[in-house]
Parts: C-alpha cells; structure tokens; sequence
C-alpha cells in the first residue's frame, strides 16, 4: 500500500490532534496502570482498539464511500 507523503503542515496538525486525543485518553486510564512502560503499552493498545482505530475506520470508509459517489469507476 503506497501512502502519500505529509507536508510538515499536515505532520503538524497530526502531532496537534493526537496530543488533544492522549489528554483525554490519559484522564481516563487507571492510574495504575500508567506505573510502568508495560502498563502504558497495554492501555495505549485497548485506547486504540476500542476509541481510536475505529472512528479512523468510519471516517475513511465515509471518505471512500464519497469518492466513489464522485467517482464510481475508482
């Protein structure tokens, strides 16, 4: 899969948005679990799994769905 390269501008906003996203993911971990490297990593992975990755889904599948409204031969 070949992926566009991000102007600084867009490599920017994705450190901006994902910061904002951490903040609120940190309020809502256990502190406990945020004591050691292997705690964070396991609470990084259930955010992901269960908040981030699939809004990320909808909003390209939304996007794809889009193009080809557009574009129908793509």
């Amino acid at each position: 899969m070949s992926m566009n390269a991000m102007t600084p501008e867009e490599q920017q906003a994705i450190k901006t948005h994902a910061d904002a996203i951490a903040a609120i993911l940190y309020r809502n971990t256990d502190e406990s679990k945020l004591q050691n490297l292997e705690g964070i990593e396991q609470a990084v992975r259930q955010h992901m799994l269960e908040s981030v990755s699939p809004q990320v889904g909808i909003f390209l599948s939304k996007q794809r769905a889009k193009q080809q409204q557009v574009n129908p031969e793509s």
